[in-house]
Parts: C-alpha cells; structure tokens; sequence
C-alpha cells in the first residue's frame, strides 16, 4: 500500500506548487516520518527558488533527498522535524531532524534522521541546519577567548553564530547590519549591535555573513592587523568584488571561506557529519534561538510565501512552515 503525501515543488525559477508525492512503506532499517516544521533558508534557498544556482555549481548545490535538476522542476530543501510513525523497534513515536524538502511525509533510511533531544521543543529544532554551519564556521575560524570579533549581516546565519561566539568567556561580539530593527534581536542573544558605520574596528576575526560587496569591504576595513575574515555569504550566480587594495597586504589581513558540504578541517578526523549535526542540536536547547523565528505559514500557503520570501518580504530572519496533525496530507 502506497502512503499519500504532498511535497513542495519549485516548478520553475520564482513559481511553486504542492504536489502529489506517493510514498512507499518503510522497509528494513527504515522509517516512516511525518513532518512536524520544515524551514525556510532566507539565503541559499531563496536563490535556488529564483533559479539562481550557476550551471557550475549544479552537483554541488544538490541537497540530501532533492528530486530533479536545477533550475526546474525541483524538490529542493534541507530543514525537516517530524514525528517517526512507523521504523524498527524504538523508533516509532521519535521526534527527528532529517535534511529532507518540504513534505508531509517520506521513507528514509534510520541513519539519515537524527532524534531531537528532549529538552529541545520540535519547532526550534528546524534551526538545526543553520546552528550546524555557524559550528562548522567556528571550527573553520577559530575564534579564541578575549577575542574582538564582528559579525556584518544579522541574517539567521549571521545571527546563530554571534549567539556562539557569545558564550566564549572574554570575548567582544558585535552584531552588525544596515537594519537598524536587528538590534533588538541581537539584545535577545547577548551580544552587541551597531549599523556599518558605528561598527567597533581593530577586530580579531570578522564573520561575514551580509551577501553583499558593501558589506564584504567594510568587513575587511574593520581588521586588525592580520586579523582574519571567514566569509559565510554565498552569491550564488553573482560576480563579487573584492577590495583587495589599499592596506589589504600591508595589514596582512587574510580572507577564507567556510562552507557546510564538509566538516572543517579542524575536526574532519574526529567528528562526522552526523556528530556535527547532535551537538547543533544539542546546541538549540538554549531558548535564545527563539528569537530567530519571526515568519511562520502553513505548509498549503508556501506556492504563494515563497514568492514574498525570495524578495525579501517578509522580513523575517527565518521562516518556519507548520504542517497539520495529520501531516497535512
């Protein structure tokens, strides 16, 4: 017997659609989930519903469980909580986190799905993608105690990793961004705030997380002397200027970048995919991140938020979809 399901599906750039989605029953070593939350990642998955993934980066933009080809039709997304309804012995009646699209409910194999620890509520899990690459961006970083530290774009990314680095003892974190309004949620996570040209300079490290030139060069201008700065932004099929003149060599200063496809290199020998993933997890049990979530929909009313997401509108930092109780499918 066949389980009825329903997935969201980018038909083509900027136009969506739920579809039908026939999932079979579990088999051995498999579980049956039904979505509880998925979430909606205001950077990469607003340019992949714009259709703005460059040819180039095709294979490695594809998510986990994505169905179909950029630019469309796709099933695109990586941010799932549910509840297991069927799996081997233990597991049913489970809350866990998977890197699954936006569907009421699917078959997965039980290594793909990690179980959300007790103390941490089924609606702040679905931040667990977006707290894993703010731990890897440290990993990659490292920040160090009584570090001076800036983070330009109080986007979710930029947000969950000032929240991090706030709990490293003597540090100075300042939350930075052009939206005068984020500085109440960066009181929410203990850290400061300033607009770009308030922004505290002579820093350590500068995490830079805004996606945009304006805020890549004034990054680099808030550098101590080699300081470094560990670039988060990914620009999709844009061409990006970097200011690499001026007092960029004689300051030594130095630019990476940290992606999330793989553990840094900090820690690849020691911790896995899956081990990165429990400590984000565990990590959320702060209700700090509660802060984060200002937008939320059903999961029937995504053909028509998407659009508004993708130009910004909502301004929400993360957008949350709720699904029925029955899946809603």
């Amino acid at each position: 017997m066949r389980i009825d399901a329903h997935a969201f599906w980018i038909r083509s750039p900027g136009e969506g659609e739920i579809r039908r989605a026939d999932v079979r029953p579990p088999g051995e070593g498999e579980v049956l989930v039904r979505t509880l939350y998925s979430g909606v990642s205001r950077g990469t998955e607003t340019l992949v519903f714009l259709g703005r993934v460059p040819e180039s980066q095709h294979e490695a933009m594809r998510a986990p469980f994505q169905e179909g080809d950029f630019p469309g039709p796709v099933k695109y997304g990586y941010l799932n909580v549910g509840v297991v309804e069927q799996g081997p012995p233990g597991w049913p009646g489970r809350v866990v986190f998977c890197l699954y699209p936006h569907q009421t409910r699917y078959v997965v194999p039980v290594e793909a799905v990690t179980v959300v620890p007790p103390e941490v509520p089924p609606a702040r899990a679905v931040l667990a993608g977006t707290v894993e690459t703010a731990v890897n961006a440290l990993w990659d970083a490292p920040p160090l105690i009584g570090d001076r530290i800036a983070v330009v774009g109080a986007g979710i990314v930029g947000c969950c990793v000032a929240r991090l680095l706030a709990a490293i003892p003597g540090t100075r974190v300042q939350l930075v961004d052009v939206n005068p309004e984020r500085a109440t949620v960066a009181e929410a996570l203990g850290v400061g705030f300033a607009t770009p040209e308030e922004a505290l300079g002579e820093c350590d490290m500068v995490v830079h997380a805004s996606a945009t030139e304006a805020g890549l060069a004034r990054s680099l201008e808030l550098l101590a002397v080699e300081g470094t700065l560990l670039e988060l932004s990914w620009y999709g099929d844009r061409r990006v200027s970097v200011p690499l003149g001026e007092a960029f060599h004689s300051r030594r200063l130095v630019v990476r970048s940290s992606q999330v496809g793989m553990v840094a290199p900090a820690r690849r020998t020691r911790r896995s995919h899956g081990d990165r993933l429990a400590l984000a997890l565990r990590l959320l049990a702060d209700p700090a991140f509660d802060a984060l979530v200002a937008g939320e929909c059903a999961f029937t009313e995504l053909p028509e938020v998407m659009p508004k997401l993708a130009t910004g509108k909502p301004p929400a930092l993360f957008h949350r979809v709720v699904y029925g109780s029955a899946g809603d499918a």
